[in-house]
């Protein structure tokens, strides 16, 4: 199972962005909002407020919209796993926090990548090394991979729960910061116990 930290948030200001991003911004909205049926070249150039052909000098076909998305992604994950690294528990604690981020361009940018999993094997193939780039960064950082793997389903524990804030009748099930501060005291002894 991918792990999919963070969840949807707030759309990004598309007349502030070089036209390009602005497309696949729109691209991204309409996968989440709407699903990938609904995702046409049509329909992402008016979200992105770009004509067609605009729209077509950046990407030719849906195909090369999703390479773009798959594209973006990558580039992302290489400023997250950069920005979580630190010693063993700032990276490991950097980790769970982030879990509960919600609206990033990450957190967006991997919520549409699911939507896309469904049908393309593409996007599959990036939410598994979206996953193992995590589960690395924790095994070379914790250098126990029973603990990695510990640590990684508790961010995607962290994850659930705070999708479930964006529900009104399960809010009272998301986690608290009391509750990620506990995670975190756990996982220092876990890490701890591990060191021997």
């Amino acid at each position: 199972m991918t792990s999919t930290r963070p969840t949807t948030g707030a759309k990004i200001n598309v007349s502030d962005r070089p036209a390009r991003e602005r497309v696949l911004d729109a691209y991204i909205d309409l996968l989440l909002d709407s699903g990938e049926r609904a995702a046409t070249l049509e329909a992402v150039a008016e979200r992105a407020e770009v004509s067609k052909g605009g729209l077509l000098y950046h990407f030719a076909s849906k195909s090369d919209l999703e390479r773009g998305l798959l594209e973006r992604l990558d580039a992302l994950m290489d400023e997250d796993v950069h920005s979580l690294e630190g010693t063993a528990l700032e990276t490991v604690e950097n980790f769970l926090r982030t879990s509960n981020n919600a609206g990033t361009p990450l957190d967006r940018a991997l919520l549409a990548t699911v939507r896309l999993a469904q049908g393309s094997e593409a996007a599959q193939q990036a939410l598994h090394d979206v996953n193992q780039r995590w589960l690395t960064l924790l095994r070379n950082t914790v250098h126990d991979e029973d603990l990695a793997r510990t640590i990684l389903l508790i961010s995607d524990g962290i994850y659930y729960g705070s999708a479930l804030s964006q529900v009104p009748a399960a809010q009272q099930l998301a986690p608290t910061q009391r509750d990620m501060e506990s995670a975190i005291v756990v996982v220092r002894q876990l890490m701890q116990a591990a060191e021997g």
